[in-house]
């Protein structure tokens, strides 16, 4: 019974022959199993170093590996953990912003379309009023952008699930103070448990619980500004949660006194880590919302908009090396450009800015997109 020390240790996922995730090795090991044949390098959709075994493996017995989740409304971090050794740390950039701008445009252009469909100078019972098809104030359906962010989540977990034998989930239950607390991050709790319950036992904690845990465990937390991208602001809540299921609070009382002790071993280290997104591509409309006013008769034109597709053979989403300027860059594709003098692609990063246009000759691609932006 004794608390964590930050050592310097890191961990590969490896992969059984047929497919199943083992216990993870040590750098060293994998380095020497690749280098001797006995296994080759295995491609996820979190980027990750990890290997896979050719061979069948001596053993398939493992140790409890945990994911815990810190749930937020624009951020959420997941942790890795075993007994011995913290295996990952994960910063999630949820989609909740972009998902909310384009439901907001989306209602905005279904009510002009109603505008102009409907001709008011007829009598109300004359005019061309869609049918009501169902009781739209009672739903029990997720909202759009709160059910991309649970997705997000737990498509980061069944990935972590291909590369890591995880025997348990922790996942942090957000309850606001008071009766009149609320929260965007509160919405869709239960069906997001619902959905983990389906990948390995789910246990839940409270966030006053996950604090104190992560305090004795050392572990640092970035309270100032929590959108940067760093281990400090979520992911160590994360591995904290991760850590609760290895180590408990035990309480004690006797005539004059009380107190209480943490009781287990656990051991927080180093651990690679990976900040993931989702790329934020634009789909294809037939037009955009205003004429263009360059055109002869800008009630007939209207410029092309989005696209999940060029015709480079580049798919947005799809991760590039870009060169200019004797300067190597990587990121995904999110839409091109081309005129009778040039054909260009945009290259972003992970937050979905953009890097540069470049020309065709100075891409090469590097993986086909999974829908995943991991950094």
């Amino acid at each position: 019974m004794h608390s964590s020390a930050s050592l310097t240790v890191k961990r590969v996922p490896v992969i059984s022959p047929d497919g199943c995730p083992l216990m993870p090795t040590k750098p060293s090991r994998a380095r020497r199993w690749l280098k001797d044949g006995k296994a080759r390098i295995y491609p996820n959709d979190l980027n990750i170093f990890a290997i896979q075994l050719l061979n069948k493996p001596s053993g398939q017995k493992t140790q409890d590996v945990v994911i815990g989740i810190d749930p937020g409304k624009l951020f959420s971090g997941i942790g890795l953990q075993s007994s011995k050794a913290t295996l990952l740390k994960l910063h999630l950039i949820l989609p909740f912003p972009n998902v909310t701008k384009k439901m907001t445009a989306r209602r905005i252009l279904r009510r002009a379309r109603r505008g102009r469909r409907i001709n008011r100078k007829l009598p109300y019972d004359q005019r061309c009023h869609k049918a009501k098809r169902f009781d739209n104030r009672v739903q029990k359906k997720l909202p759009p952008s709160i059910r991309a962010n649970h997705q997000l989540e737990l498509r980061v977990v069944k990935e972590a699930t291909r590369l890591f034998p995880i025997s348990h989930i922790v996942y942090e239950y957000i309850k606001a103070r008071g009766d009149k607390g609320f929260s965007p991050a509160m919405v869709g709790q239960k069906v997001m448990l619902s959905w983990l319950e389906k990948l390995a036992p789910t246990a839940t904690q409270y966030g006053w619980q996950t604090s104190n845990l992560r305090q004795w465990l050392k572990l640092t937390k970035e309270k100032a500004d929590k959108s940067k991208a760093v281990e400090e602001t979520h992911s160590n809540d994360g591995v904290a949660l991760a850590a609760s299921h290895f180590v408990k609070w035990k309480e004690w009382h006797s005539s004059n006194a009380r107190g209480g002790y943490w009781d287990g071993e656990v051991v927080a280290t180093v651990a690679p880590f990976k900040v993931i997104a989702r790329p934020n591509v634009y789909r294809r409309q037939l037009h955009f919302e205003n004429p263009d006013s360059h055109k002869p008769n800008p009630n007939q034109y209207r410029k092309r908009k989005g696209g999940t597709i060029t015709p480079f053979g580049f798919c947005s989403g799809d991760f590039v090396q870009a060169e200019k300027a004797g300067q190597t860059y990587r990121g995904w594709i999110g839409g091109y450009t081309r005129t009778t003098k040039s054909k260009n692609v945009s290259v972003y990063d992970h937050n979905w800015k953009r890097i540069g246009q470049f020309s065709l000759k100075k891409i090469k691609l590097l993986k086909r997109s999974c829908k995943l932006c991991s950094a």
